[in-house]
Order: structure tokens, then sequence, then C-alpha cells
């Protein structure tokens, strides 16, 4: 069972749903280890103060704000806890828009929100009320020491909760020098780049087609070696370059062409 990350409720208007939070995402990649190439011993890393030389206890942690180079504010436990806002205990919804408003790189992370056994009914309401209408609702909540813009919106049974950029955070696209170097297309080129994109569009989005073959790589690899077994690296073949992009195009519609005739 996995166990709540954030415990408030949603508050609208006069309304207060009382609920619980958990992530909706988990990762399934390997992580490695860093461990000593000598003994084979996991690495720890110590608090280490450069100018005291020693190792700092936790006792002696303080928290700081970097002000200037080698200056910090520090800021005390409990002056943080004095600082506490509305949202650190709620969800607050401040605006309902259309989730085309907002635009895929704002989003950042995803939660389920649940809800309390005393606030069933009221998110039940809330739930279906999204659904109806088909809007968002926007809103504000205090996890981890920050305040976060938030979008929570109707997902199967219950809610998502999207973790919004705040607009400060994206930088601006236009700012890489490589952008200002594009040129104009030819139509015959748009033609074949768009008989590409028919030949390769599927009719809904399957993502169990997908996997982390780069993840599946390593976990044979550590077969291999447990059972002390030869390891054998699949090398893939390099593609071919074509000489310009028109060649390129009109070899790629072909053997799309091809493929989609022997899967049909």
């Amino acid at each position: 069972m996995p166990k709540a990350v954030w415990k408030g409720s949603i508050s609208f208007g006069l309304v207060n749903i009382p609920v619980k939070v958990y992530s909706a995402v988990s990762g399934k990649g390997i992580s490695f280890t860093m461990l000593c190439s000598k003994c084979g011993t996991p690495i720890k890393y110590k608090r280490w103060c450069p100018k005291c030389e020693r190792e700092v206890p936790w006792n002696e942690i303080e928290k700081g704000v970097k002000i200037s180079k080698d200056k910090y504010v520090v800021v005390e436990k409990g002056e943080l806890e004095r600082l506490k806002l509305k949202t650190t205990k709620a969800i607050e919804i401040v605006e309902f828009v259309d989730i085309s408003q907002i635009d895929p790189i704002l989003y950042q992370t995803s939660y389920y929100v649940v809800p309390e056994e005393t606030g069933v009914k009221a998110y039940s309401l809330f739930v279906e009320a999204l659904r109806v209408s088909g809007k968002v609702a926007i809103g504000r909540v205090v996890m981890k020491n920050k305040e976060y813009v938030v979008a929570l919106r109707p997902y199967k049974k219950g809610v998502v909760m999207h973790v919004l950029h705040y607009l400060g955070e994206v930088r601006e696209i236009e700012e890489l020098e490589e952008l200002r170097g594009l040129v104009t297309i030819r139509e015959e080129e748009l033609k074949l780049a768009r008989a590409l994109i028919e030949q390769l569009t599927s009719k809904e989005l399957r993502l169990e087609a997908f996997k982390d073959s780069y993840a599946e790589a390593i976990r044979k690899l550590v077969k291999a070696k447990l059972e002390g077994k030869e390891v054998e690296v699949e090398r893939e073949e390099e593609a071919e370059l074509a000489r310009d992009l028109m060649e390129a195009l009109r070899a790629s519609v072909e053997v799309t062409k091809k493929k989609k005739v022997v899967v049909e």
C-alpha cells in the first residue's frame, strides 16, 4: 500500500474537502550505487566543512539562503514555522480554465488526490462537476517547503493533480542561438515530410508498445555477470546517411510504406 505524501483539504469558496495525496508515478529504471573500486564497498558522503576541516553532525546543521558570494542569511526552523501559509494544509482553488490553456511544457509532476473518509460525498461532487463542466481547477498548495501552482482534473474514478512550473521557471526558447538560423522550406520538402507523418500516424496512442530498452539491457548484463557468462554486446547497424534532405525523406516514405504493408 503506497504512503500518502500530503494530507489536507481542497478548498474553494466555502467548501472544504478532506483529501490525501499520493505520487502518481514511480521510477522503474536502474539506479547505480557508487562503489569503491578497490573493495567494492558503497561510498558514503560526509557533511564536510571545508573551513573548519571537520565532519559536521546533524545537530549543528543550519539552513541558509545565499544572497551573494560566500554570504548567507540563516533561517531558523521556528521562523519557517511562523511563515506557514493558508496553502500549507489546503489546496486552495483560485480559478477554473479549459485544459487547452495549459501548455504541456508547464507540467512538472503528477499526484493522485483521493478523499478522506469524511470527504467522500463532497469529493464525488467535485469530480463529477469537473467532468461535466470540462474544466480544470487551478490552485496553489505548499508541499516540501515550497508553494506550487497546481492543476486538478478528473482522471478515471478520481482526480489527478499536476504540479506546474511558474512562468519564470520556463526558459524562452527564442534565447537559443541555434534557432536564429532556421531556413525557408520548399513545398516539395514539406509535402514529403507530411506524407511521412501520415505513414507513421496511429489511430490511438499505444504506450504499451514502448519499453525502457536501456534498463532491460542493463538487467541482462547484470544477470549474465551473476551467472558468470560472457556478456554479449549487440551492436546496432549504423544508419546510412542520406546525401540530402529530399533523398532522406523519399527513402523514409518508401521504408514506412513497406513496413505498413508487412504489418497489415
